[in-house]
């Protein structure tokens, strides 16, 4: 398995019930929403300079009992259903840095161990005697680029699964939410230059959202609607 840490920046406000990722928030929830988000999509492209990718992730979140252990652990099962050949990961994600010096941090920073896994892996943990929590469907899409660490920012909308397995049935949790997340991997020896280029970025995200670490509430900027309006004005002027 691959272990390493990860950095996450991410834009906090209201918690969705029974969805268990890093935070959840609305960028807006007034009819504007859609305009944001097209505006961020738009202001990414730019900072980043490469092509959005879709995103379309089935995630299962399985328990083992306390049988299995001293304490019960969670494991997620992760598929990535953009690919031609949709490919499965076993992901561990573990708990935050704690201490003074992470207090003092601007992101939170958490061990993650994954590994890639064959189609037939949940069988194989609920042999184990792991349960079934819940799963979700995140669409949206993501930039992944180079600036003083390899970064991922993702946008997506978290969408509950009615019934087993039923991605084509999943429903947006509530719906105007969308989950903005900025990650990058690092290790113990580096984790300040790569928390300084996370938050470093993170700061060009300002005139549309104010970004945070979870527990540190936030949200769409004052300035949004005025930032979302100049950049779809300056697109539709590049286009004409």
């Amino acid at each position: 398995m691959a272990s390493s840490t990860s950095v996450f920046l991410v834009l906090t406000e209201d918690a969705i019930e029974n969805v268990d990722s890093p935070v959840k928030v609305p960028l807006s929830t007034d009819p504007y929403q859609e305009v944001l988000v097209e505006a961020l999509e738009i202001l990414l492209q730019g900072l980043c300079g490469v092509n959005k990718e879709a995103l379309r992730i089935h995630e299962l979140c399985l328990k083992s009992s306390r049988n299995l252990g001293f304490v019960a652990s969670e494991v997620r099962l992760v598929c990535d259903l953009e690919q031609p050949e949709p490919t499965w990961t076993v992901r561990h994600v573990g708990g935050a840095m704690k201490g003074a010096g992470a207090d003092q941090l601007s992101v939170l920073v958490r061990t993650m161990v994954e590994s890639k896994a064959s189609k037939n892996a949940l069988r194989l943990f609920y042999t184990l005697g792991y349960k079934l929590e819940y799963e979700q469907l995140r669409v949206g899409f993501s930039f992944k680029f180079q600036r003083g660490a390899p970064i991922t920012v993702t946008v997506s909308c978290v969408n509950k699964i009615p019934k087993l397995h039923a991605v084509e049935d999943a429903v947006p949790v509530t719906p105007g939410i969308q989950l903005v997340e900025v990650t990058a991997p690092t290790t113990d020896s580096d984790y300040n230059d790569v928390v300084q280029a996370v938050s470093s970025f993170s700061e060009y995200l300002a005139p549309l959202i104010h970004l945070s670490k979870p527990g540190v509430s936030t949200g769409v900027a004052p300035t949004a609607k005025t930032a979302a309006a100049s950049l779809m004005s300056d697109v539709k002027g590049l286009k004409m």
